[in-house]
């Protein structure tokens, strides 16, 4: 399996209709808790006043976490920034 830290700031354009809106949205939830309970994506964090998360995702490749983003309803309103995690040294687990 592979780590990654994922930053999702999610910019909906204010003249996109608000039922197209609130399917997308409804969709993305929907998706994102699909991912969380198959153990894709075990960590979601809101950022505090803004319309953006970070979240850990636990994959085989970066090309199963490629396929996932790109199928999230939002990602057309997305800038995504991905880091690849790597074990810590230090780290005592």
């Amino acid at each position: 399996m592979a780590l990654f830290h994922v930053r999702m700031d999610v910019h909906i354009p204010a003249d996109l209709d608000a039922q197209v809106r609130a399917d997308t949205v409804a969709r993305e939830k929907a998706y994102s808790q699909q991912l969380q309970r198959e153990g894709k994506w075990p960590e979601i964090w809101r950022i505090a006043g803004k319309y953006s998360n970070i979240s850990i995702f636990d994959v085989e490749s970066a090309d199963e976490l490629n396929e996932l983003l790109f199928a999230l309803p939002l990602f057309p309103y997305m800038d995504i920034e991905v880091t690849a995690l790597a074990k810590h040294g230090s780290d005592i687990k």
